[in-house]
């Protein structure tokens, strides 16, 4: 996966570190997979209904791995994900 390019997303990873500047390279990575996850669905409910998901999914995973379990690489790949859209939202980093 290349989290550099980003033609086929609502915005540039470029720009994006740019404009938040806490954001690793992890959670440029984690963005970009998972935001090409969601762009992939074709009908708008399906694609709100995955976003839902992923990010229920990532606030799981993330208890999960505060309390010491193991996680997926799926469930890792979410946790990073919403680390990533907080530090966008100002809300950690």
């Amino acid at each position: 996966m290349n989290a550099r390019g980003g033609g086929d997303l609502p915005v540039d990873p470029a720009r994006l570190r740019a404009q938040f500047p806490a954001l690793t390279d992890t959670d440029v990575a984690a963005y970009v997979e998972v935001t090409r996850r969601i762009l992939a669905e074709r009908r708008p409910d399906a694609r709100a209904a995955l976003t839902r998901q992923l990010v229920a999914q990532g606030r799981r995973a993330r208890e999960r791995a505060a309390a010491g379990e193991r996680l997926s690489e799926d469930d890792s790949l979410t946790a990073r994900y919403l680390a990533a859209v907080e530090k966008m939202q100002g809300r950690i980093g």
